[in-house]
């Protein structure tokens, strides 16, 4: 039934910041846009970040960070939380150690979205296992 991450949207009041500031934290520009709009691709899966309007939230934006947690794989979960740390964001949830080989950490980025980060060995070994696949 759930076959993968489509897009996971985030909301911002200013989409032209939030465009240069994921485009500086991804190391490339949105691959789509329209008025109101904008989506990225990220990762080994190219899964898709969506940003939109604010208005277009289904949630008041000022009262808690928006979105369900959904956490991003990164390679080295110590250098991502200082270069988000570096970049603005507020820490929302510590690093935390939640098993061997398990570690998390969410931030609140400067437009109000909950951007939560992992390391999980389980997730390089399933890429391996699919790559090893192909």
């Amino acid at each position: 039934m759930l076959r993968g991450f489509s897009t996971i949207s985030f909301f911002a009041e200013d989409l032209e910041a939030a465009k240069a500031w994921y485009t500086d934290l991804l190391g490339a520009g949105p691959y789509f846009e329209v008025p109101g709009y904008i989506e990225f691709r990220v990762g080994d899966y190219l899964h898709e970040i969506g940003i939109a309007q604010a208005e277009w939230a289904p949630h008041d934006m000022s009262a808690a960070p928006g979105g369900a947690i959904a956490y991003w794989q990164v390679d080295d979960l110590d250098a991502t939380i200082e270069r988000l740390t570096a970049m603005g964001a507020k820490e929302y949830e510590p690093k935390i150690v939640r098993g061997e080989g398990f570690e998390t950490a969410s931030f609140v980025d400067p437009f109000g979205n909950l951007l939560a980060v992992m390391y999980n060995q389980h997730y390089l070994d399933t890429l391996a296992s699919v790559r090893k696949g192909a």
